[in-house]
């Protein structure tokens, strides 16, 4: 009969086996974002990500037992980075249109919010149409469905493009433009800061399917299907078990998956 020392140690033996089986099985995704969108997502001063979109992905890789890694991106380039392998999934709010689907897959959407249009608060701008617009200047972040919104429904408008949020909001602030276009919780968030005090929504705006899509989805490269269905199926578990909700109301007082 073995003693009992060797029945632990075997047992040990095989404890540590199948952890190490279970590592190797475990799914590793590197998720790119942008990282200056919040409340979204925010690269922090100490260098971590903070936001809605962040709390999200680290929820959907606890469901799908992944080990995920974060890697920041410039807006401009992540769907190239995605497409040329820098990481595995575009996890940055990221509205699933037409377009982009000629480049990428999308899952279903995790979140879905209107437009809006911000200007100054003592602004003579009384609408947000084209016809109240025509002539004024108007921010927007570059390559996003809300620059393309103005390009397509503002074009009397003289459109400013913008590297990030942070570029327009200041020019919004120090008068340099007369009003600018975003999601409506980015907009409503900057406001409710002191830097955001001088200014005020003006509308929101009716979401043009077309342009503005079905929502923000998770982008992977194409025929990444098992990636994509496994996201979708994380989505669809969190949303059922409460930790979605929970995630929502730490970030707003609506709820923000929309219709």
């Amino acid at each position: 009969m073995r003693s009992t020392k060797t029945i632990l140690a075997a047992a040990t033996t095989l404890a540590l086996s199948l952890g190490a089986a279970q590592a190797q099985d475990q799914m590793q995704i590197k998720i790119g974002t942008e990282g200056a969108y919040p409340p979204f997502n925010t690269l922090e001063a100490d260098g971590t990500l903070t936001g809605f979109d962040i709390d999200i992905a680290k929820a959907l890789c606890e469901e799908m037992n992944a080990e995920c890694e974060f890697v920041t991106q410039d807006w401009d380039g992540i769907i190239p980075a995605l497409v040329a392998g820098k990481f595995d999934a575009i996890i940055a709010s990221m509205s699933i249109t037409e377009e982009r689907k000629q480049t990428v897959d999308f899952t279903n959407k995790y979140y879905n919010t209107p437009p809006a249009i911000a200007v100054p608060k003592d602004s003579d701008i009384e609408a947000a149409t084209d016809e109240a617009l025509a002539g004024r200047s108007i921010g927007a972040q570059s390559a996003t469905t809300h620059s393309n919104y103005a390009e397509e429904k503002l074009s009397s408008a003289d459109l400013r493009l913008y590297p990030t949020p942070d570029e327009y909001k200041l020019d919004l602030a120090s008068g340099r433009i007369d009003a600018v276009i975003d999601d409506v919780v980015v907009l409503s968030e900057w406001l409710d800061t002191e830097d955001g005090a001088c200014c005020k929504i003006l509308d929101t705006l009716t979401p043009d399917p077309v342009i503005n899509g079905e929502g923000a989805g998770i982008a992977v490269r194409k025929g990444e299907d098992e990636l994509r269905e496994a996201f979708n199926a994380a989505i669809e578990a969190i949303r059922e078990n409460g930790t979605y909700q929970e995630i929502n109301d730490k970030y707003f007082a609506f709820d923000v998956y929309g219709g």
